[in-house]
């Protein structure tokens, strides 16, 4: 009874860390043009409730303009090294200890340790991945960019479509290959250091979570639009 109440905290801590920003999302001007992180939402300095990153949303589409791979490098860093990822990391070890995800890391402070370095490890490299190196390469535009206006049904569309469709640097669309092979590929790497997790069952199983907690962070605003159109009148 207490494990199963240890891992409901935990996931609840860990919904917490993703929805956090939805809450808060400022309604969009499209008067004027600009396309820079939001950084409006709750505080000065790229956080919500000065805890949750939010250096990769981008106000709107209005007088698109590309990022140079400095700037792609520099939200995966931002992203990467914030308090709000070590938080959601330390919510992903605790429901990973106590589900005894990883038996070999063991139980207790000694066994939270390797719990915490691999989540954020995992979290790192999948900014690092879909943020930076592949869109640098592949020459697209990792930002996530707002809708502020339309249905809930049809705003939780957007943001669930931009999972899988992204914008070039050139400014036209394709599909979203730095996000789906950049979580693949992170995946793949977190295999050097989950002793207990090198089958394809366990892969599958980290790729969902890498894309949930991706997804969760960077769209809060289609998530809470979608349950909103269910729950109001």
């Amino acid at each position: 009874m207490r494990a199963k109440s240890g891992r409901f905290l935990a996931r609840v801590s860990a919904a917490c860390v993703l929805i956090a920003p939805a809450f808060c999302q400022p309604v969009v001007s499209t008067d004027g043009p600009t396309n820079a992180p939001d950084r409006s939402a709750a505080s000065n300095d790229g956080r919500i409730f000065g805890i949750v990153p939010n250096y990769r949303t981008s106000p709107t589409l209005t007088n698109y303009k590309p990022i140079p791979p400095k700037q792609k490098f520099k939200i995966a860093t931002q992203d990467s090294f914030d308090r709000g990822t070590v938080a959601l990391a330390a919510a992903f070890a605790g429901e990973g200890q106590l589900t005894n995800s990883e038996p070999s890391f063991g139980q207790g402070a000694t066994g939270y340790g390797p719990y915490l370095a691999t989540a954020y490890g995992d979290l790192v490299i999948g900014d690092f991945m879909t943020e930076a190196i592949y869109p640098t390469l592949l020459h697209q535009d990792p930002r996530y960019f707002r809708r502020g206006t339309g249905s809930g049904w049809s705003r939780l569309g957007y943001a669930a479509g931009q999972i899988f469709w992204t914008h070039r640097d050139s400014g036209s669309t394709q599909f979203n290959a730095s996000e789906i092979a950049g979580n693949s590929t992170a995946v793949a790497i977190s295999t050097a250091y989950y002793p207990d997790g090198r089958d394809v069952s366990s892969a599958a199983s980290k790729l969902g979570v890498q894309a949930r907690s991706r997804y969760g962070r960077q769209h809060p605003e289609g998530i809470l639009a979608g349950l909103a159109q269910q729950i109001l009148p």
